[in-house]
Order: C-alpha cells, then sequence, then structure tokens
C-alpha cells in the first residue's frame, strides 16, 4: 500500500511539473500579414511632416478608390510635421481615437532620433512613448501597423547649398534609423502587429539607381522623400499588406471547341465574344480600374514596377490568323500588335490611351486636389495644435516662467474654433470623396480587335 501511494505521489508530481513547463511556454503571436476590409472600415495614418506631405497617403487612397469601387472606407491622415512619438499622444484623443479605426499606421522615428548619431536614452525615450502609444491603440479596439522610419540620405544632405549639419551625423543617421525600424519590427513579430518596412525599399532603390546615376535621390532634402518616393512608400504598404495586386485578366481561346473555354475572364466578366471576318470583338465589365498617379509620382512606379507587379490588365487571344491587329476599347484606338504578342498576353494597365486608364487617372487628380485643399488645411490645424501642446507642456513643466505663461495664453487664444475648423475641413474633404464615388465606378467596356489593312 505504501508503494503504491508513493507511486502515485510521484505521478502527480510529475503530472504538476509537466503541466508547470507547458503552462510557462508562451503563446506566440502571429503578426498581421493582411488587412481584412469591410465597407465602413477605418484607417488612420498617424505620423510626421512624411505623413503631413500627403503624398503615399495619397498614393494608397488611389489605390483603395480604384481597386475596391463598391466599398468606401473613411480613410484619415494624422500626420503632422516635427511630429515625435510624444506628439501623437498628446492629440491621440482628437485626432486619432475620434475616428474609430480598425487600423492605425504609424511612421514616426525620423524627428525622435533628434538627426544625431544613436544616442540610448533618446531611444529609450522613444521607445517609451511609442510603447504607450500602442497601448493606448489596443485600448481603443485598433490594430497597429508599425511603419519604419524612412531613408534618410546622406549623399543628398551633403549635396544641399548652405548644410549645417556635422559629417558623423550625416555619416551615421541612417543607421541609426534602421536600429529604430528594427526594434519596431520585434514589437510587431512579439505582439502581434503589422509591419510595413519603408527603410529598406527606399535604401535599396536608390543603392541600384546609384550604379548608374551616382547623384540619384529619391529624397532632395535628405529627410522628406519626393513624390516617387512616397510612391515607393505605398507599394511597400500594398505589398507588405498583402492586398489585390491585379485589376483583370482576358483569356480568349477562339479554337476551343466548348463555348465556356473560349472566354476566361478574371476581375469581370466578358460577354458577347464574336468572332468576325478580321478579328473578334466582345465586352468586358471589369470589377476594378488599373492604379493610376499623378505624373510626378510616375518615376516610383517605373523604379517599382508597379503596373505589373501591382495593377496588371492582362488579354490574352489565341487562334487569331497571322498579322497586324488594331485594338480599340469604347472605340478610342488603344495600340497595334502582332498576332503573336496577343497569343503571349499583352498588359494594358500602362496604356494611357485606355478609357479605363483616363477614368482612373481623373479619380487620382480629384483625390489630389483633395489632399492640397482640405486635408492639407485639416493637418494645418492640428500642426497649430502640436505647437500649443508643446507649449503648454513647457508652461506647466516652469509654472514660474512669466515669458512661457505668456506665450501659453496668446496659442491658448489661437486654438478658439480649431473644432469648427476641423470639421470644415473635413466636411470639404468628404464632399470630394462623395464625387470620386460617382466617378471611380467600372463600365462595360467595349472591346475591338480588327486586322490591320495589308498586314
Amino acid at each position: 500500500m505504501l508503494r503504491s501511494l508513493l507511486c502515485w505521489s510521484l505521478v502527480l508530481a510529475w503530472s504538476a511539473v509537466a503541466m508547470a513547463q507547458e503552462a510557462a511556454v508562451p503563446v506566440l503571436k502571429t503578426p498581421v500579414s493582411k488587412l481584412d476590409l469591410v465597407d465602413g472600415d477605418s484607417i488612420v495614418f498617424l505620423g510626421d511632416s512624411i505623413t503631413h506631405q500627403c503624398l503615399y497617403t495619397q498614393y494608397v487612397e488611389d489605390y483603395f478608390y480604384t481597386r475596391f469601387p463598391k466599398m468606401r472606407l473613411k480613410i484619415h491622415n494624422a500626420g503632422v510635421g516635427g511630429a515625435r512619438a510624444w506628439d501623437a499622444l498628446a492629440r491621440f484623443d482628437k485626432d486619432v481615437a475620434e475616428y474609430k479605426p480598425k487600423y492605425v499606421t504609424i511612421l514616426l522615428g525620423m524627428n525622435d532620433g533628434t538627426y544625431r548619431p544613436f544616442d540610448q536614452p533618446t531611444f529609450d525615450t522613444y521607445k517609451k512613448d511609442m510603447t504607450e502609444l500602442l497601448g493606448k491603440l489596443q485600448g481603443i479596439g485598433a490594430t497597429p501597423i508599425l511603419m519604419t522610419p524612412t531613408m534618410f540620405d546622406s549623399r543628398a544632405d551633403r549635396a544641399r547649398p548652405n548644410n549645417k549639419r556635422d559629417p558623423l551625423s550625416q555619416a551615421e543617421y541612417n543607421s541609426t534609423l534602421a536600429y529604430y525600424g528594427t526594434w519596431l519590427r520585434e514589437v510587431a513579430v512579439e505582439n502581434g502587429h503589422g509591419y510595413v518596412d519603408m527603410w529598406g525599399p527606399l535604401n535599396n532603390l536608390t543603392l541600384e539607381q546609384r550604379k548608374v546615376e551616382p547623384a540619384f535621390t529619391l529624397i532632395r532634402d535628405a529627410v522628406h522623400p519626393d513624390a516617387p518616393g512616397q510612391l515607393v512608400m505605398a507599394v511597400s504598404i500594398i505589398t507588405d499588406m498583402d492586398l489585390p495586386r491585379s485589376v483583370s485578366g482576358i483569356s480568349i481561346n477562339l479554337n476551343a471547341k466548348n463555348e465556356k473555354q473560349r472566354a476566361k475572364g478574371t476581375g469581370g466578366v466578358i460577354e458577347g465574344l464574336s468572332q468576325t471576318e478580321d478579328g473578334v470583338e466582345f465586352t468586358f465589365a471589369a470589377e476594378s480600374l488599373p492604379w493610376v498617379m499623378p505624373e510626378e509620382a510616375r518615376l516610383g512606379a517605373q523604379l517599382t514596377k508597379l503596373g505589373h507587379r501591382l495593377s496588371s490588365e492582362r488579354l490574352t487571344v489565341h487562334g487569331l490568323p497571322a498579322g497586324q491587329y488594331e485594338l480599340s476599347i469604347d472605340g478610342q484606338s488603344v495600340d497595334t500588335y502582332a498576332h503573336t504578342a496577343l497569343a503571349a498576353h499583352i498588359e494594358l494597365q500602362e496604356n494611357d490611351k485606355t478609357p479605363q486608364y483616363q477614368q482612373a487617372l481623373a479619380i487620382a487628380m480629384l483625390n489630389k486636389q483633395r489632399n492640397d485643399g482640405p486635408v492639407k488645411a485639416l493637418r494645418g490645424e492640428w500642426g497649430r495644435f502640436q505647437g500649443f501642446a508643446r507649449t503648454r507642456r513647457d508652461a506647466e513643466a516652469n509654472p514660474t516662467d512669466t515669458g512661457k505663461q505668456e506665450q501659453l495664453a496668446k496659442q491658448t487664444e489661437s486654438m478658439k474654433g480649431m473644432e469648427d475648423r476641423v470639421a470644415k475641413a473635413n466636411a470639404d474633404a468628404k464632399l470630394i470623396e462623395d464625387e470620386i464615388f460617382t466617378k471611380n465606378q467600372p463600365l462595360v467596356r467595349k472591346y475591338v480587335l480588327k486586322r490591320s489593312a495589308g498586314k
């Protein structure tokens, strides 16, 4: 009996140890790999002056307007020039939480590092404030998407007229930002947040271009990416968050015996296929439009191969007699192609003669108007609030400083009416977006391939 009790005691002890060890194994979280979006969802782009530029955010909006024309998202730019993580905390309730976001992208760190070689106390401040910010986001049920600081272009900085930055800071600050970004990646992985690499693509593309053009830069002032660089950033968001990469595919096989095999479409519906004496014609109702951007950003599209990778419109036609064929869409001549090229497939997404390209371009230009006008006006209001919040912090820390108290009084006066001005800017932006959604709906297009005379 004693031996049996001893055996049972050992079994129970071993079981308890095993259970304790099992309980001690941490639950590993999976970082967000894809945005799960439905109509009405809200996304906030939180950041500093690089977000305040209203460019990468604008291009991502263009993507959503054209790729998901039936889904209306609520997208809010919450960037302010000069912002650090502390500043984002100061305006969090009204500039972030009030928009009830499902996702919040965070692009902060460029200013937090203070444009100097890595300094541990400076990083610790950034880490503390970012950790608090992430806690507040989780507190409102939002999913953070951490984005690395962008590139600091030391070569471009050295080339600036009257540049006074010290050489060591120029040489090392890009590495400082890389460190900040690496920490953000670890935080994202360990906590199940989203993660977007901005630093890598900007640096890698710059390196490749400098192999043939040593003075090449995407960031002429060393800090703020120009429009092509901002498009590189938008591409990083779309790819890292695994958003849909193709617009449509049309495949016609005139040799197929089965009617269903003669016409296959992805991203839309083919109807009315008819083989004529000198070609073929059909209609195609696409579900989306190509991702088109203003002229100033198109170098970024070339560098990233955006059209082929993220906006492809493929057309394949097998079984045409040998010859050259003119393609027209809705009566608009697009180009002439050999039957062999059509059999291999052609891509239309960057052909500015197609009606769908022109429709998408009109959307991009409307959204540019929206961002250059009311959205930037809105961000200007929050820029003034940032100055006020910093002054208030300094005045509270120095209650006997008369100068700071007087400055606070003046800035407090300037804040009067801000809520009304913010509401007006939001309303004006919505009016333009309402117009966008009347013009971004894909139309049924008539495609005609006709053999060119004598070819």
